[in-house]
């Protein structure tokens, strides 16, 4: 795909009607509405288009709410068992497309859109924007799904091949998530032939055919790659607070000892047995330690040491800024924000693209990266050397630097008005964005 050239000359003088397109739990929500204020603030109209049990979230945010009607929600939207990666890619993206295509639809003939943001895992929702001939961004809040050259696949966890033997490796995770992928594109391609578009060739042709894929991570932070689309940028991590948060624990509790934070996921993941196992863990080592459950676990689930306060929900800004070492599943978001703050990691990935940023921060020297199934020795010891090793918080205060001026340089606004731009001068020309 080549894109049209930047039309510097001309300038976004009228609000856009951005239609901003979330899926799944509030850890998805969350990078969609960090776009929707930056939008908002630079003066354009998003709303938001999101599961119903996020109507409070996007409404406190001050958005209009639309929900699904057709497409599915909560488990059955985001189903929590990654275990096998083709079904669980099937359920997601591809068996739903025509009903996330029908609802997206809908609601671009309800109101004025001049463009979409939806989501990378919503294929129907790009697809709908193609069927109304709307600019489309596919917004990526973590590495890229669509495997890159040389870099690689998402969901692998492995680091770039030094090696014949290593790169033989990530070529055979590249074919099987390419694979996993691929067995979807039929029911992909009975939704596009339902909405009156041709069959695609590839799983993987929404992230051709966007206008742009808005990487929401530090290009520092990623590995490289051999060759980035032309349709790509990297626009840094999107990452307000949510709203949730607010009146949450904002201070550590206790005196100045070392401090870790345990940052369990907002996904349900099946993560109890290890946020119990890290909490027994920690209750071993002399420091304040403060553990976030998230959603989906109870308190009284972990039997938690009584020198750890385990509560649902607190400011991880407020608490990353003084914390000696962040514990968490390598969600996307809980580690950029801890490397905003300098802290330190030690990640115990479960599954999606928690393996990812965990082999980027080990390999970054940002923290250490310890398999799902690690035992509450492995866990505590790692912990100690973090706390015990000044190296770690050095790299992590660089890397922080970094994602800090990804995040001042305000890319994801630029990017949506220039693709806007774009689309409305190849329409008066008469020319395709794409063939």
């Amino acid at each position: 795909m080549r894109l049209p050239a930047r039309l510097d000359w001309e300038t976004q003088s009228t609000p856009l009607n951005v239609l901003c397109i979330s899926w799944g739990t509030t850890g998805n929500l969350s990078p969609v509405l960090t776009a929707a204020r930056q939008l908002n603030r630079a003066g354009h109209q998003p709303r938001v288009m999101a599961d119903p049990a996020m109507r409070g979230e996007v409404e406190a945010a001050g958005f209009p709410f639309i929900g699904w009607r057709r497409a599915p929600t909560g488990s059955d939207a985001d189903p929590a068992d990654f275990s096998d990666l083709a079904d669980w890619l099937r359920q997601t993206m591809f068996a739903p497309a025509g009903a996330y295509a029908a609802d997206t639809l809908d609601e671009i003939r309800r109101l004025p859109t001049d463009a979409v943001l939806s989501l990378d895992l919503l294929p129907g929702c790009a697809l709908a924007a193609e069927a109304a001939s709307l600019p489309h961004a596919v917004l990526s809040p973590h590495i890229s799904i669509r495997p890159l050259p040389g870099m690689p696949p998402a969901a692998s966890g492995l680091t770039p091949p030094r090696t014949a033997e290593e790169r033989a490796v990530v070529d055979a995770a590249t074919d099987a998530i390419v694979s996993a992928m691929e067995q979807g594109r039929p029911a992909l391609n009975a939704a596009r032939r339902a909405f009156g578009l041709p069959p695609v060739a590839s799983a993987f042709a929404h992230f051709d055919r966007a206008d742009r894929v808005l990487l929401a991570v530090s290009r520092t932070f990623d590995f490289d790659t051999e060759a980035l689309p032309a349709n790509y940028r990297y626009i840094g991590p999107l990452l307000d607070a949510p709203g949730w948060s607010r009146g949450a624990l904002t201070t550590w509790p206790g005196a100045r000892r070392p401090r870790i934070l345990v940052a369990g996921s907002t996904g349900a993941q099946n993560q109890t047995d290890l946020l119990r196992r890290v909490a027994r863990a920690l209750g071993a080592i002399e420091a304040e330690t403060v553990l976030t459950t998230g959603p989906h676990v109870g308190a009284e689930e972990l039997a938690a040491p009584d020198s750890i306060r385990v509560v649902a929900a607190a400011s991880h800004d407020a608490l990353m800024a003084e914390a000696d070492l962040v514990v968490c599943q390598g969600g996307h978001g809980t580690v950029s924000r801890a490397l905003l703050h300098g802290a330190p990691l030690l990640v115990i990935p479960l599954a999606r693209d928690q393996t990812d940023n965990a082999a980027r921060i080990a390999l970054r020297g940002a923290g250490l990266r310890l398999p799902a199934g690690a035992s509450e020795a492995e866990i505590a010891a790692a912990a100690r050397r973090i706390l015990a090793e000044p190296g770690f918080r050095t790299a992590a205060e660089a890397l922080g630097a970094a994602v800090r001026a990804d995040l001042d340089a305000n890319g994801l606004v630029r990017e949506i008005e220039a693709m806007t731009a774009a689309h409305r001068g190849a329409a008066r020309g008469g020319d395709r964005l794409w063939a």
